[in-house]
């Protein structure tokens, strides 16, 4: 498999600073919040009941930080491969909302020679429309060749 042919998606020569086509998702609904909470088990009702919501002081349900996680995660697999991801973290910074459009990005930070290819440090970000950043994240991806 070569650089262009790693993930789902073309991704032309992967060196530092290679940039990932960003991708949208949203905008975000209560409906989306409630399916994932039934598909992940967290049903704490702040994610689906906007009357709970409130009454805790929240201006609506919120969406789950790790619904946003695993959109950067499909991102960032589609772009590179499900089957070279080596590692995944994030950090949670800013909730999301009804309505909210997020656009997943991510930037090559770095390239070691590895065993079976080359080990890809990616920077990702998961970015409300607002430019504020919900989540931040770095994964490492084994790339052959």
């Amino acid at each position: 498999m070569s650089d262009t042919e790693v993930g789902r998606i073309e991704v032309g020569p992967l060196d530092v600073g290679t940039v990932a086509e960003p991708r949208a998702f949203g905008p975000m609904t209560t409906q989306m919040f409630v399916r994932y909470s039934g598909a992940s088990g967290d049903l704490n009702p702040m994610h689906y009941d906007d009357a709970f919501a409130k009454k805790a002081g929240y201006p609506s349900v919120f969406s789950q930080g790790m619904h946003q996680a695993a959109l950067l995660a499909t991102f960032a697999t589609d772009w590179l491969g499900a089957e070279n991801i080596r590692r995944f973290q994030v950090r949670f910074r800013d909730q999301v909302w009804p309505g909210d459009v997020l656009t997943c990005r991510g930037t090559v930070a770095g390239i070691e020679p590895a065993a079976g290819g080359r080990l890809l440090r990616v920077a990702l970000v998961c970015e409300r429309q607002t430019g504020a950043a919900a989540i931040i994240g770095e994964a490492d991806f084994l790339v052959p060749g």
